[in-house]
């Protein structure tokens, strides 16, 4: 950090140069950060020179590429042209055309979030406002046409402030299916979807790629299924039980109906068009099943490692393996999920170990009543 902050009465202010590779690219600059914490200074004045530095670095060229520019540049797919679109047509987002990149900063990405989101939690300002506008800048820094643009999140803080002033709770921990769940579930449902949640479940894939399946992708004879490139992850065989072979060989293939179009689609293994044709048939299942709904996610993902790791104690590295997650890190902080209550793990503490306690050395007593003594 080139420039440096100092606390001018209850104000945060900016002394010094900005400086690209040790060189001096500004004159002196004396200036308040209109911040009241160090935080919020130092925040300040990395966007300051992030500017700074993009100025020195394009002149006006900079300048010249809009942020309409960039997003002409920008081969967006239809989820993410859809939330350009609506940041556009957004009041507070209509001025973003003309904006120069190089007057994109962090901060602003992060406002301009809050004013097309205000009743929203922070994790969807997030989603929908600043990760579309950061990838447009950052493909234009690719084809060399501005520097890239680094955001920093919104803190922990910001997102449970949102979530009291919306009244909200965002990050509401998912429910994991049970095994009693799947098979009440499955007593209730057709074969196609007993058939899809049995095989979610025993191999953690996700909605879009079972529904994806087609009978090419079937090698039953290996016992194993052929699951699309998802999340970073290549297309790749997974193997299945034995029992999920023979559920998979007796259960005819479908051909879903294109809702857009009305033409029939190529034949589904389990008769589903889209990753979310799903929803309305399963909630019919579990209202007849007597039995909460859960969506596709947690009765596949995050009934597969809890049922694992939580349930069977099998290690967690080889449940992640098996359910393609390359860091067994993040399934142990989202998809296992605690089952024992705080009261019975309090009771812990009162129960009396199951080996009597060593008795003490000689040497060990000296010392006890020497310390008694005083």
């Amino acid at each position: 950090m080139s420039l440096k902050p100092k606390l001018r009465g209850n104000v945060w202010w900016a002394f010094g140069r900005v400086r690209y590779n040790g060189r001096p690219i500004t004159g002196y600059i004396r200036r308040s950060t209109g911040s009241s914490s160090e935080a919020g200074a130092r925040d300040w004045i990395r966007e300051l020179e992030e500017a700074e530095i993009r100025r020195h670095l394009l002149g006006e060229e900079a300048q010249k590429l809009t942020v309409g520019g960039a997003i002409r540049l920008y081969d967006a797919k239809p989820a993410e042209a859809k939330k350009l679109l609506a940041i556009l047509e957004a009041e507070d987002g209509q001025g973003l055309l003309a904006m120069p990149v190089e007057r994109v900063t962090g901060k602003f990405l992060r406002e301009l979030g809050r004013k097309l989101k205000p009743d929203s939690a922070t994790d969807t300002m997030w989603r929908e406002v600043v990760s579309p506008l950061r990838a447009v800048i950052n493909n234009s820094h690719d084809l060399g046409k501005c520097p890239p643009i680094r955001v920093k999140r919104y803190s922990e803080n910001e997102r449970i402030a949102q979530d009291v002033a919306r009244g909200r709770q965002s990050r509401v921990e998912r429910v994991p299916s049970t095994r009693e769940w799947v098979e009440a579930f499955c007593a209730a449902a057709d074969p196609w979807n007993a058939a899809m949640l049995r095989f979610m479940f025993e191999t953690a894939a996700r909605i879009d790629q079972a529904v994806s399946l087609e009978p090419r992708d079937l090698d039953l004879m290996n016992h194993r299924v052929r699951l699309k490139a998802q999340k970073g992850h290549p297309a790749q065989w997974v193997t299945i039980s034995h029992e999920m072979m023979i559920e998979l060989a007796n259960l005819p293939a479908k051909r879903p109906k294109n809702r857009k179009t009305g033409s029939l689609m190529g034949p589904r293994v389990f008769g589903y068009g889209s990753s979310t044709g799903y929803n309305g048939r399963w909630k019919s299942i579990c209202k007849q099943a007597g039995i909460p709904y859960l969506s596709a996610h947690p009765a596949g993902r995050h009934g597969y490692f809890t049922e694992l790791t939580v349930r069977q104690g099998v290690d967690p590295v080889e449940a992640a393996k098996a359910g393609r997650w390359s860091d067994v890190a993040l399934p142990l902080k989202t998809y296992a999920h605690a089952e024992q209550d705080e009261g019975a793990i309090r009771s812990r503490f009162r129960t009396k170990p199951a080996q009597p306690a060593a008795p003490m050395s000689a040497k060990s007593n000296k010392l006890k009543r020497k310390s008694r003594d005083g």
